[in-house]
């Protein structure tokens, strides 16, 4: 017999999981922010524990910053607004969600943002509706309102090729996860917007030498480069000898393996080894389990599918979660 883990409230437009915590953080229509806590380790149900109104305009998207940094969520606001928001106690007072930095735009949106943890700092990569790639750095980690912008790009190989403002309706962003003191910072992009070039996925790495960062890796065939791009998602290694990362756009889900050593002009190798096909419409979202071997998608059609390989390296849908079924 199947069982509710939590009820969400009426509006519910995001959520994010907190996987140290064991916590869920949504957000509604009306900008309203909640959180929702298992008070026993094993306990399998969720209670609201927190509901905080953060803004006039809906919430689109709820990410968590790392657990080592405390208990802080970003939000994206339909206005295109973003804002960290901390869980702290005042007074004696009882946890409260307090605004510890508003990121201010003028003219453009923030679109997509994802947190990345290396073994000097935190950075935050923010895609905005214009095209561009904003990164910050995070100067004090006991200070979560001081950050710094690090780099502003965008998201095209050549870096002489600079396009006008774009119109971008959606982007993705995933980080891969850093293992050694040897692996630099790096993170695959992606945009659905009206200029081709911005929007195939890139994997970008950050090179110390000189204080930038580069374009390692375009994960699109020739005649694919314009495609856009709805989702991005890169796996955890777990002792491969290279990196796998899921592209999803109107043909598909792709399924990428990118090289770990770079050629000599800094590329690495890619190689499309298999196309997902199922959704019936858009995909939304993607997410790899903690071991990188199975991957969770779901989009307009309402179905959640998990996917997988077998020993031969033949993908296969394993299970699909239809809630019109």
């Amino acid at each position: 017999m199947e069982k509710s883990l939590v009820t969400l409230d009426k509006g519910t437009t995001c959520s994010s999981w907190n996987y140290c915590g064991q916590r869920l953080a949504t957000g509604s229509i009306d900008g309203t922010l909640a959180i929702f806590d298992a008070f026993e380790p094993a306990s399998s149900s969720f209670t609201c524990t927190s509901r905080s109104k953060v803004h006039e305009a809906s919430i689109g998207k709820v990410v968590w910053v790392p657990p080592e940094y405390g208990d802080v969520v970003a939000c994206i606001f339909a206005d295109g607004s973003l804002s960290l928001w901390e869980e702290v106690v005042e007074d004696g007072q009882s946890l409260q969600w307090k605004l510890c930095k508003l990121f201010k735009s003028n003219s453009t949106r923030v679109l997509d943002i994802q947190f990345g943890v290396s073994l000097k700092s935190l950075k935050m990569v923010a895609a905005y509706s214009d095209g561009y790639v904003k990164v910050y750095e995070l100067l004090d980690p006991l200070e979560l309102k001081n950050w710094q912008l690090q780099a502003e790009f965008q998201n095209v190989i050549d870096s002489l090729s600079m396009f006008g403002k774009a119109a971008c309706l959606s982007a993705s962003i995933s980080w891969n996860l850093q293992r050694s003191e040897s692996q630099q910072s790096s993170f695959v992009l992606g945009f659905n917007s009206d200029i081709p070039q911005l929007n195939s996925s890139k994997v970008w790495e950050f090179d110390p030498a000189h204080q930038r960062w580069l374009p390692v890796a375009e994960l699109a065939l020739p005649g694919d480069k314009g495609d856009q791009v709805y989702a991005v998602a890169w796996a955890p290694n777990i002792g491969r000898p290279y990196e796998v990362i899921a592209v999803a756009t109107h043909k598909g889900i792709a399924i990428w393996h990118i090289g770990l050593n770079p050629d000599l002009d800094g590329r690495l190798s890619v190689e499309k080894v298999a196309l997902l096909l199922g959704h019936e419409g858009e995909v939304w979202q993607m997410e790899w389990d903690m071991s990188g071997m199975t991957l969770a998608t779901t989009g307009s059609d309402g179905a959640v599918r998990l996917w997988q390989s077998n020993l031969n390296g033949i993908w296969h849908e394993q299970a699909v979660l239809d809630p019109t079924a």
